[in-house]
């Protein structure tokens, strides 16, 4: 059984993990070594705290012992001596129990360290499944097991990758530093994109047993909002924590009593957790307040806000929303989108209207082994009533889609057109 001081270690390492591995980072330029260093500071506590007793300030507790296995390194190496030197007065000042004056000391650069983090451990460098895996050890402080249970790989599959993304950034000789000028748009996509896979692996899981994983929504959530308070002056960050603020907020709704999927349209409006509506809401707002045209992220704030504010699937202002998906896709072309405005489009005005639309993107190779596109294709015939056509699109749908909950619902509304209902 797992001992109160254990369990209350795994809080603070799960809290703290992301901070300390920031600052270590910034003293050996390399978050590879950054993670393993504060690991063993994580097993000193393992080693102690069950003796001692938690410290009061666990955190500094836990980066003094970071910085004492950092300098180690640096010693063993022979490198950085000036860097060495300065460290070592540091260390000398901070005396031989880690007190609050060393975390406060820490406070000036703690937050640039946490955004360093943030951006080169999303570096465009590594894989979208590299940059993922090491955004959710080293910012999340999951561990390797907890990844690969969250995204239905392998562990061997997911250690590989965080091995090798180590590996890629030390060899590529990525900076351990925030971008500026040009290059910081692209890297800050590059960060809000990884963010926005790891909410909607938890939001829609693409394969398994179960329609949503909520932890990886509430992980999402969390990277996000600690994104947004590191930038407090970019739109699309907050425009990125307001469109999952509000999709979440649906979480209870999209699943019946057995964990079933429940379509939008027949979805409870009551049962939405009206606490992240408003957090949802007040980013949208903040997005907004910082001006200029909106972005991709809070153009689909914006769509998911009209849902939100909707009592009724009836009162949902659709035509405004197929105004959105046109913008969002002259900003952010994509087959996906264009399938989304399709959706509007038939809800707004009539389904033939959608239906010419995805009509034209049957041929899009990318869409190709999309379950959606046949799954909206059947709505729209079933509402046109050309149910024969409909369920062969249902049934096409069903065999494409991995997870099986929604392989469930597919066949129970292919098999709802046999009678002609």
């Amino acid at each position: 059984m797992t001992s109160p001081t254990h369990r209350a270690i795994e809080a603070v390492w799960r809290i703290e993990s992301a901070r300390v591995v920031a600052g270590l980072a910034r003293i050996v330029r390399d978050v590879g070594l950054a993670e393993e260093l504060a690991q063993d500071a994580l097993v000193a506590a393992l080693e102690q705290w069950p003796e001692s007793g938690v410290p009061r300030n666990p955190g500094a507790w836990l980066m003094a012992i970071g910085k004492r296995r950092a300098i180690d390194h640096l010693r063993r190496n022979q490198r950085f001596e000036r860097r060495l030197e300065e460290l070592g007065r540091e260390l000398e000042a901070d005396g031989a129990q880690a007190q609050p004056d060393v975390d406060a000391a820490l406070d000036g650069e703690i937050q640039d360290d946490l955004l360093r983090l943030v951006f080169t451990a999303c570096h465009p460098v590594l894989s979208t499944d590299a940059r993922v895996a090491m955004t959710l050890r080293v910012l999340g402080g999951l561990t390797t097991e907890e990844i690969a249970r969250a995204f239905l790989v392998p562990e061997p599959t997911v250690a590989q990758r965080i091995v090798r993304a180590k590996r890629t950034l030390a060899e590529a000789r990525v900076p351990f530093e925030v971008p500026q000028g040009a290059e910081a748009a692209q890297r800050l996509s590059s960060v809000l994109e990884v963010i926005y896979l790891v909410f909607n692996e938890g939001y829609s899981a693409t394969a398994g047993d179960d329609w949503m994983r909520p932890a990886l929504c509430e992980e999402a959530l969390r990277l996000g909002r600690v994104l947004a308070e590191l930038m407090p002056s970019a739109p699309e960050v907050h425009g990125l924590v307001a469109l999952m603020e509000i999709q979440a907020s649906r979480s209870a709704a999209r699943t019946g009593p057995a964990g079933e999927p429940v379509l939008l349209l027949d979805q409870d409006r009551s049962r939405g957790d009206q606490l992240l509506i408003h957090r949802g809401l007040a980013a949208l707002a903040r997005a907004e307040a910082l001006g200029g045209a909106l972005g991709p992220y809070a153009l689909q704030a914006a769509i998911a806000a009209c849902h939100a504010r909707a009592r009724t699937a009836e009162e949902t202002d659709w035509p405004r929303i197929a105004a959105l998906y046109e913008a969002l896709a002259e900003l952010a072309p994509s087959p996906v989108v264009e399938l989304n405005r399709a959706v509007a489009l038939g809800m707004a005005f009539g389904p033939a209207s959608g239906l010419e639309l995805v009509d034209q993107l049957t041929s899009e190779p990318s869409l190709k082994a999309y379950h959606l596109l046949p799954s909206v294709r059947g709505d729209l015939l079933a509402r046109l009533g050309r149910h024969d056509e409909a369920r062969a699109e249902f049934e096409r749908a069903a065999s494409l889609t991995r997870n099986a909950r929604e392989r469930a619902l597919l066949l129970e509304r292919a098999a709802s057109y046999r009678t002609g209902r």
